[in-house]
């Protein structure tokens, strides 16, 4: 028997992405059927949606250890745990416990130091990108621009359009880290999306300059957007920031979100221009 798990389950696709990240894709027998990073790893036995799953492939695969996000995965947890596999749910909301699921995946297999070193390595690229967020605030206005105050560019962040949701709490962080600041902070914590249903009235009062749409599994249409009653008022709206994010570079609480979703969170608002 192996001293550490070699038939590995990944029922979301952050913790696939962390274990070929590390070089250790070869562990893994099946996957989620929405994984899509990296793109070796949709050759592989696909077991799992996100809230139900083939628990007789499952079988068929014989795993040493599944793995499994959140409280939505509770009931497939529990029959896997019945069945008699060893079962690690990970719940990762914020960055930090990003960063920190990384490193337990690492440690999980028998590779703790290259989990620490990606998660360092991820902990060093926000940072150079913050450092590079505060650096606009002082850099010169364009010539035809009248001088002013840099300041941050307010940003409503919609994870869903109807009924309209705000960020999950790892989104709004790294909106802040790219350079931006979420126009609903006080909804950031609420782990579940029925509780950050806001009111689009209120988008309207809080005035966003960035809108940065990511309809988790279909794309964003601007159309919907700027047709809503009242948003011609926004000035994201009037000044044409509408933009989009896919889901799998951002709502994914793992790698992808840390690299690629905050780059391009990045380039977005490093182009907006408010005083």
């Amino acid at each position: 028997m192996s001293q550490f798990p070699s038939r590995i389950v990944c029922l979301t696709e952050e913790t696939t992405e962390t274990l070929y990240l590390l070089g250790e894709g070869d562990r893994i027998v099946g996957v989620s059927g929405y994984t899509c990073r990296p793109p070796e790893a949709r050759q592989k036995p696909k077991v799992s949606a996100f809230i139900n799953a083939r628990f007789d492939k499952i079988d068929a695969l014989k795993p040493d250890l599944v793995l499994a996000f959140s409280d939505l995965q509770a009931d497939i947890a529990r029959e896997l745990i019945r069945r008699g596999y060893p079962v690690y749910t990970f719940n990762q909301r914020s960055v930090a416990e990003i960063l920190q699921m990384i490193r337990i995946v690492g440690a999980l297999v028998g590779r703790a130091e290259a989990g620490n070193a990606l998660a360092s390595q991820m902990e060093a690229g926000l940072d150079e990108i913050r450092a590079s967020a505060d650096a606009l605030l002082s850099r010169p206005w364009p010539a035809e621009a009248p001088k002013a105050r840099r300041r941050r560019p307010r940003v409503f962040f919609e994870e869903w359009d109807a009924p309209l949701i705000s960020g999950i709490r790892w989104v709004e962080e790294l909106v802040e880290i790219a350079g931006g600041d979420p126009i609903f902070p006080e909804l950031r914590d609420k782990a579940l999306g029925k509780d950050r249903i806001v009111d689009p009235a209120l988008v309207v009062e809080r005035n966003p300059d960035v809108i940065v749409a990511s309809w988790c599994g279909k794309a964003m249409k601007k159309r919907t957007i700027v047709e809503r009653p009242g948003w011609d008022r926004i000035a994201a709206v009037r000044d044409d920031r509408i933009h989009e994010i896919k889901s799998t570079y951002i709502l994914q609480p793992g790698p992808a979100a840390l690299t690629e979703g905050v780059q391009r969170l990045h380039a977005i608002l490093r182009e907006c221009n408010v005083s």
